[in-house]
């Protein structure tokens, strides 16, 4: 049986996974209603199946995996056994699922284009967020360099992490970040260009805008 992604499809997290998934040659079906039977948000059900009510979950056979990273090592380990450790994938991981995340879509993405939009209380708000954005694309610049990838010239679990969150970010007008750090647009449209891209980036209309 092929696995299942409990998650919307407009998820950053969700797209993310099945990008992942995608590199090793699996189609990664998601929504809220594995094996045809509706999942309701935060319900017994759901919070029974992540302790926190969030997705992605994986159903693959018996398993039930919650959390992104956690997911991502499982499908590894079933369809790409002889890939090892990296240290610098795994670090990188870490760092986007976590603070590249917080900044660039908790704190800012979703408050001006989600679901449900939560405008910031002041400008001043706004400002720092925005902030917060400029420095994390700075270093995210850094680390591309002139390299293909986030990590070196193959892609890797890095860039399926970070391509959804750049791809939410390019149409927002007041950011403006393909200007300011083309190789970063340049790295996007590469990433856009692979199969998996032009399948989960951009075949799908599911911008959040």
């Amino acid at each position: 049986m092929t696995p299942y992604l409990f998650g919307p499809a407009f998820s950053t997290l969700v797209r993310s996974v099945r990008l992942h998934a995608l590199e090793q040659g699996l189609e990664l079906p998601c929504g809220l209603a594995p094996a045809g039977q509706a999942i309701a948000w935060r319900s017994e059900v759901h919070l029974a199946l992540h302790p926190f009510g969030q997705v992605p979950v994986l159903f693959d056979g018996e398993l039930r995996i919650f959390e992104t990273l956690a997911i991502c090592r499982h499908l590894d380990r079933r369809f790409s056994p002889e890939r090892d450790g990296n240290p610098e994938q795994d670090a990188w991981s870490s760092a986007l699922l976590t603070t590249v995340d917080s900044r660039l879509v908790r704190h800012y993405l979703l408050r001006v284009a989600g679901p449900r939009p939560a405008p910031f209380r002041t400008p001043e708000d706004e400002q720092r967020a925005l902030a917060d954005v400029d420095a994390t694309l700075a270093v995210l610049d850094r680390q591309l360099g002139n390299q293909d990838f986030l990590c070196g010239a193959e892609f890797s679990l890095p860039d399926a992490l970070l391509a959804p969150m750049l791809d939410y970010l390019e149409p927002l007008p007041a950011l403006n970040w393909r200007t300011t750090w083309p190789r970063l647009a340049a790295y996007l449209d590469r990433l856009r260009a692979r199969p998996s891209g032009q399948a989960i980036l951009v075949a799908t209309d599911l911008k959040l805008r």
